[in-house]
């Protein structure tokens, strides 16, 4: 079950992978296979394409960088129970790592993905050596969650043209330029047979109360319980991750580092991709270091340029 079918010009999966309960996982990775892992999990309403510019910084900086879209998006499958909870979200996890080996990896997430590497690596589910969580604590604002649900349940009609729905993204991120090339837009939406544009993820997955004071205390408890190098990123204008809940976070986890983004907001990857890799790559490479390719060699600029070279219209 999907909404529809690919657009043309959408990105073909570069591997598929059998998750929990069925469902099929699509994703990409950049590097080489046999340099550190690094698993890349995106937001609620995301893809794996917003981590196109960061997994290939990480594969020119000695790493195995995988994105794979979660159930539900993008082109993974639809869970055929309507299955959507952070449990099953990270037996995906388990077994998208087991299937690369059940290797020592290292987990970064945005959102609902580093919802889901939290629990993975507080819970020890999988052999994660390592954690960037981006823009998501145990304490995240109700507002600019409601405001991501909000952007999420419009428009159930569909979308008559690209045109529409690069308006939708627009009045959501005002922030952001508008795209001037449509086709972009593309790998966000499927084609019904009604000839209409549909976000690419399951409507079942917004369904059902999420209890935020049951999740925070999970959590939290997650986050005491991790003895790995862990990297909290914020975007400075995010409304789901505030400086209190940073603040509650480190107080959790006292090793943890922390770096605030400027100019950025809750899709930090995408609104400054150039910053959010340059911080991502120089923890890495303290903390799980590469032995293939010494940071000497590391030509940062060329990576730089690469990341502001990125497509950015993965939404939200």
């Amino acid at each position: 079950m999907s909404a529809g079918q690919r657009l043309p010009g959408t990105p073909e999966p570069m591997h598929h992978w059998q998750g929990a309960r069925g469902v099929q996982l699509a994703g990409d990775s950049w590097g080489d296979p046999g340099h550190p892992l690094v698993v890349l999990q995106h937001g609620g309403g995301q893809t794996r394409h917003a981590w196109k510019g960061t997994g290939q910084v990480l594969g020119d900086a000695g790493y195995y960088a995988v994105a794979f879209d979660a159930r539900g998006h993008g082109d993974s499958g639809w869970a055929p129970d309507g299955a959507y909870s952070q449990d099953a979200m990270v037996e995906d996890l388990q077994c998208v790592v087991d299937a690369l080996g059940n290797r020592p990896c290292v987990l970064v997430g945005a959102s609902m993905g580093g919802g889901t590497s939290l629990v993975a690596a507080g819970e020890r589910a999988v052999p994660a050596t390592a954690l960037v969580l981006v823009d998501i604590a145990p304490r995240v604002e109700p507002e600019g969650v409601r405001n991501i649900q909000a952007f999420m349940r419009r428009n159930p009609d569909g979308f008559a043209t690209l045109d529409e729905v690069a308006d939708a993204i627009a009045s959501y991120q005002p922030h952001r330029p508008r795209p001037s090339n449509l086709q972009g837009l593309a790998k966000n939406v499927r084609l019904a047979a009604n000839g209409r544009y549909y976000w690419h993820w399951d409507p079942r997955f917004l369904q059902g109360a999420r209890d935020l004071s049951q999740r925070q205390t999970r959590l939290e408890d997650c986050a005491r319980a991790l003895e790995i190098p862990t990297l909290l990123v914020k975007g400075a204008k995010s409304d789901v991750l505030t400086d209190e809940g940073v603040r509650e976070f480190q107080a959790l986890v006292p090793h943890s580092e922390y770096v605030n983004i400027v100019s950025a907001g809750h899709m930090v990857a995408g609104d400054r991709n150039d910053a959010f890799g340059k911080a991502v790559v120089e923890f890495l490479m303290r903390v799980v270091p590469s032995t293939e390719l010494p940071q000497a060699s590391i030509q940062r600029e060329a990576l730089i340029r690469r990341l502001n070279a990125t497509d950015l219209n993965d939404i939200p």
